[in-house]
């Protein structure tokens, strides 16, 4: 396997006039973008082939209850910043062949991981050249928290923060498959990207209780930073798609 709706972090929003300029990056098989749209009737439309893919092997019964609950969603990330969102589902299942040489499917029963990964542009006062000086404000406030686990990273895009969290949460026994208390430890990873097209940083957040592929989750990250590009890709690059389309 090769990753919160509105980021949370030092940053605060500053009042804007203007959109954030588009950002690329390639986002890995296994993710199933959520229905992210200007009007409702697209959302509602979006959220109907949404289903169909996360739900692949269902049907109507299936589907058509669960459509409007993704629409709600999306309704809800509306405003907030969010360009894109999407679920990462994906089997925990040893990797099997067929004898054909192709990739076995494995039924969700039999063990998957899950994430939720969002992209945001948050405001930020800075001129496009100060990207290292931004990043580096960003470093120092992240820091400040002993338990926040903080890196510097040079992406090919330029300078990064990445913050990494965990969390230990006490599940009440009414929401519990046992009926008791239960712990529950979740992972956070937030890279802040700041934009060198104009005063906005990217942050995308990956987040997930199933930290028993917490490696895993983060070489995912790692390899979707790679591909983030604040220029249009050529016609022929797989980048070719504006993240808030991807």
């Amino acid at each position: 396997m090769r990753p919160s709706a509105e980021p949370t972090g030092p940053l605060q929003p500053l009042p804007t006039p203007t959109e954030p300029p588009p950002v690329w990056f390639l986002a890995p098989e296994g993710f199933f973008a959520l229905p992210l749209a200007d009007s409702p009737e697209e959302r509602a439309a979006r959220a109907h082939s949404f289903v169909r893919a996360l739900y692949s092997r269902g049907d109507e019964t299936v589907w058509d209850p669960a459509a409007p609950y993704y629409t709600a969603i999306a309704e809800l990330m509306q405003g907030t910043g969010v360009s894109y969102a999407a679920m990462g589902l994906f089997s925990t299942s040893e990797e099997e062949h067929t004898p054909e040489g192709d990739i076995a499917r494995h039924d969700p029963s039999e063990g998957v991981a899950q994430c939720a990964f969002t992209l945001a542009a948050i405001p930020t006062d800075q001129a496009n050249t100060e990207t290292d000086v931004v990043a580096q404000g960003i470093f120092a406030a992240l820091t400040a928290d002993p338990y926040n686990e903080v890196e510097w990273l040079d992406l090919p895009c330029g300078p990064a923060v990445s913050c990494v969290t965990w969390r230990e949460l006490k599940l009440n026994p009414a929401v519990t498959v046992s009926g008791k208390a239960t712990d529950l430890v979740t992972a956070r990873i937030q890279v802040h990207v700041p934009f060198p097209t104009g005063p906005f940083t990217a942050v995308f957040t990956l987040f997930t209780a199933s930290v028993g592929r917490w490696a895993q989750f983060v070489d995912m990250m790692g390899a979707i930073l790679q591909t983030v590009s604040f220029t249009a890709p050529s016609n022929d690059d797989p980048l070719a798609t504006p993240a808030e389309d991807t």
